[in-house]
């Protein structure tokens, strides 16, 4: 079995990971800019206090990664199943990135903040998302059959479709003009 290695504070830029270039490494207080993650197949690596800027991850296998407070900021993220993550301390925070078509099937993210964000037809079924905060965010198709969204807030966000009859959503926000998208399947004309 190889031997992780460990990078402390180390900023990157346009960088084009290959395919098992990342892998047994730890990054801790890391910054990556304009890097080009979307050939990599992870394995045992792990991002602690992370910043990725800029970057592209779609369709990036990333079944055996750690992210602990990790910040991505204007990233494509289309297409990544983040379902086989670590799940120990998963922190993760979007501010405007594409995360179409991804995945978070199961996955705990209470707290995790989406802010102005693509995140259409994104599997969100059987995931927590406890005090999630979608800011402005696109969920056209994307699934919440399942999901714990008790205090999550979509108070700014659109375009979502989510059944009150499969999923909580106790103390969640949502503006007045999104009730039509917890009534869809009603089909009554709301005006």
């Amino acid at each position: 079995m190889p031997t992780t290695d460990y990078i402390f504070e180390k900023q990157y830029s346009q960088v084009i990971y290959d395919v098992d270039e990342a892998n047994f490494k730890e990054f801790e207080g890391c910054t990556f800019d304009d890097c080009d993650f979307s050939r990599a197949t992870f394995l045992a690596v792990t991002f602690i206090d992370c910043i990725f800027n800029n970057c592209i991850f779609s369709g990036a296998k990333i079944n055996y990664v750690a992210f602990r407070t990790v910040h991505f900021n204007d990233c494509k993220i289309q297409d990544v199943n983040f379902a086989m993550c670590d799940k120990l301390i998963f922190e993760i925070h979007f501010n405007n990135c594409i995360l179409d078509f991804s995945k978070f099937y199961t996955l705990k993210i209470k707290g995790t903040t989406f802010t102005n964000c693509s995140i259409i037809a994104v599997d969100f079924m059987k995931t927590d998302l406890t005090g999630v905060n979608f800011e402005n965010c696109d969920l056209y198709r994307s699934e919440f059959a399942g999901a714990i969204a008790n205090k999550a807030n979509f108070k700014t966000s659109y375009n979502y479709t989510i059944d009150p009859e499969k999923t909580k959503l106790k103390k969640a926000i949502f503006a007045l003009e999104g009730v039509k998208g917890l009534l869809f399947k009603h089909d009554l004309v709301i005006c």
